[in-house]
C-alpha cells in the first residue's frame, strides 16, 4: 500500500494529489518553490510541503522526483511544460513512471492500471504530477476521481489478499499435485488477483526472485520437499532433466505458472 503521496502543491493534478492523500489519512508531503508558490498565490498551510531555498518550479520538480519511488502524470494527450519536464526528471533518475492519457483512457481504467503499476513496481512513495489548473480546467476532478478510485481498489485488494492468505489453507485439497499442470492450475485457483498479475509481469530473468515466498509454498504444500514423486516426474519431463533436483523442480513448476499467467493477467501499461 501507498505509505505517502508527494507533489508539487501546484493548482490541478499536483492539489488533487494532496487532497486524497488528505481524504484518506495517508501521509502527504513534497516539495515546493519558496514562498509555497502556485499559480493562484501561497499555498495553504495545511499542506505539509517542504520549502525549497529557491523559487523554480524545475527545482522543485526534479526534488520530488527524487525523492519518490515512482511518478504517476495524469494528463491529456501530449505532454508540455512542467508536465514534460517531470517526465523528463523520472527518466533521468531511473525513476518508476506511469503516464495516463485521459484522452485514452477513462478513469476506471485509468485508476485500475495506476493501481497495478504501483503493485508491481512496489511504489510506497507516490509522487503525482500533471498540468495546472490554468492549463486544464478539468484537470483536478479528473485526478481526483482517478486517485480516490487508485485508493480503493488497493484496499480492497489488500483486504481480499489477507481473507484469501486466511483460508488458503481451508480452501486446499489434501491430495497434492501429480503433475505441473494440477500444480499450475490450483495455484491460478489459490492466488489472489494482484499476485497473479503481478507474476505476470516479472521479466522471464526475474523469476528467480520468486523463489523465496512463492517457492517455499510450493515446496512445503506440494509436496516437492516430501517426496511427491509424482509432481517430480512430471517436472523432469518437462525440464528434460532426468534426475532434477526439487529445488529446480520449484523453478520448473512457477515457469510454467508464468507461462499461463502471461496470456491471461499481463499488465499492458498505456503510453
Amino acid at each position: 500500500m501507498i505509505t505517502q503521496i508527494i507533489s508539487g502543491g501546484q493548482t490541478g493534478a499536483d492539489r488533487a494529489a494532496l487532497d486524497v492523500a488528505l481524504k484518506f489519512g495517508i501521509p502527504h508531503g513534497g516539495w515546493i518553490p519558496k514562498g509555497r508558490k502556485t499559480e493562484k498565490g501561497p499555498l495553504p498551510e495545511m499542506y505539509r510541503l517542504k520549502e525549497m531555498p529557491t523559487e523554480s518550479y524545475e527545482a522543485r520538480t526534479e526534488k520530488n522526483v527524487q525523492d519518490s519511488d515512482g511518478t504517476l502524470i495524469i494528463a491529456r494527450g501530449k505532454l508540455t511544460g512542467g508536465t514534460d519536464y517531470t517526465r523528463h526528471m523520472t527518466l533521468k533518475h531511473k525513476k518508476q513512471l506511469l503516464g495516463i492519457d485521459l484522452d485514452l483512457t477513462g478513469h476506471y481504467d485509468a485508476a485500475s492500471l495506476a493501481a497495478s503499476w504501483i503493485r508491481l513496481q512496489h511504489v510506497k512513495v507516490l509522487n503525482v504530477a500533471g498540468p495546472r489548473a490554468s492549463e486544464d480546467t478539468q484537470i483536478y476532478s479528473d485526478a481526483v476521481i482517478i486517485l480516490e478510485q487508485v485508493v480503493q481498489i488497493l484496499t480492497d485488494e489488500d483486504r481480499k489478499s489477507k481473507i484469501a492468505l486466511k483460508h488458503l489453507d481451508k480452501g486446499r485439497p489434501s491430495t497434492p499435485p501429480k503433475t505441473v499442470q494440477e500444480a499450475v492450475d490450483r495455484l491460478i485457483d489459490e492466488l489472489p488477483l494482484k499476485d497473479k498479475a503481478t507474476i505476470a509481469s516479472i521479466a522471464e530473468d526475474d523469476l528467480v526472485t520468486l523463489q523465496t515466498n512463492l517457492g517455499a509454498y510450493i515446496g512445503s504444500q506440494f509436496g516437492i520437499w516430501s517426496g511427491n514423486q509424482k509432481l517430480l516426474d512430471s517436472c523432469e519431463i518437462i525440464s528434460g532433466d532426468a534426475h532434477l533436483h526439487p529445488n529446480l523442480a520449484l523453478s520448473v513448476i512457477i515457469k510454467e505458472l508464468w507461462k499461463c499467467l502471461r496470456v491471461t493477467h499481463k499488465l499492458r501499461i498505456v503510453k
